[in-house]
């Protein structure tokens, strides 16, 4: 088998058909096998699978196990040279795979590889994360990609030629199966978020390479997969933290804290603002206040 193809799904059911579809219509020329590891959905994607992808290996959970410890999950059966990692909210355009599929047959050196993603309007999406650093945290990000592309690659960049990164995004990911039996899977402490940036520092630390094809391109559905409510950013918070700790000294780390806890009160008083200047009219505003309260509450609360 050549290609072990992964999905996480979490009451997706619609959206895991129209990525297995895509899957099943593009993928040629490839021997290939589709797991969907399915993380307790309540909204009928099991019985989906059953009636209309019989050929689909299922592993049904009875609990969220989260991204992480239900990737590992089909890593541990797959019987592919290569996981490709796919998102339940993501299609598939045509060659993609085979453009991420030949370049890891070109360069054995590369471990792992990601995409290009796509907005449902054909613009780009960011596919490349960047390891995190002190400046990263003090200054936007998008503005460290304008200041500094070579070290901050990002949609901004057109790349005719694949490019060497920290890191990919985890929504398209093709990842080599010899690797992953030499330093392991993906550290389950994280349950959503920073998973594929912390396997990738690891990776990286035992001398393998990473790559973005940008050729590779499919359509994602950002964030329709996981939320965008306030257990999203929580999680979201807490896998940062996690690798910070991990990778990182306590002082960096702590320093890294104080950083993140003080340009969220920055953002809780300018939102706060624009809402007493708009009178309290503009929905948009009003809902980044209410996010911004609930995560200055969570880490006073510290972090549960």
């Amino acid at each position: 088998m050549d290609l072990s193809v992964v999905i996480v799904n979490w009451n997706t059911a619609e959206l895991l058909r129209d990525c297995l579809k895509s899957v099943f219509g593009m993928i040629e020329g490839i021997a290939f096998e589709v797991i969907v590891v399915d993380n307790a959905s309540s909204d009928g994607s099991v019985a989906m699978l059953k009636v209309e992808f019989p050929q689909v290996r299922r592993v049904e959970n009875y609990e969220n196990r989260g991204f992480a410890a239900a990737n590992n999950q089909a890593f541990r059966i797959m019987t592919g040279r290569y996981a490709l990692l796919l998102n339940s909210d993501t299609v598939l355009t045509e060659g993609a795979v085979h453009e991420l599929y030949a370049f890891m047959e070109e360069h054995p050196e590369a471990v792992m590889a990601c995409g290009q993603l796509l907005n449902a309007d054909g613009s780009k999406q960011n596919s490349i994360a960047a390891f995190p650093t002190l400046l990263s945290l003090l200054v936007n990000v998008p503005l460290l990609e304008i200041l500094f592309p070579a070290r901050y690659p990002s949609k901004r960049q057109d790349y005719p030629h694949p490019i060497e990164v920290d890191s990919g995004i985890g929504a398209f990911l093709i990842v080599r199966k010899s690797a992953i039996d030499g330093v392991g899977g993906l550290d389950e402490r994280y349950f959503f978020f920073f998973e594929e940036t912390d396997w990738a520092r690891t990776m990286k630390e035992a001398g393998w390479k990473i790559y973005h094809v940008p050729t590779a391109r499919i359509y994602h559905l950002q964030g329709k997969s996981v939320g965008a409510g306030i257990l999203s950013r929580t999680h979201f918070y807490r896998s940062r933290y996690l690798y910070f700790v991990k990778w990182k000294s306590t002082a960096w780390s702590a320093l890294a804290a104080v950083i993140i806890v003080l340009r969220l009160i920055v953002n809780w008083v300018l939102t706060g603002a624009g809402v007493a200047l708009s009178l309290g009219l503009h929905r948009g505003l009003r809902e980044k206040w209410k996010i911004y309260s609930q995560l200055i509450g969570w880490h006073l609360r510290g972090c549960p």
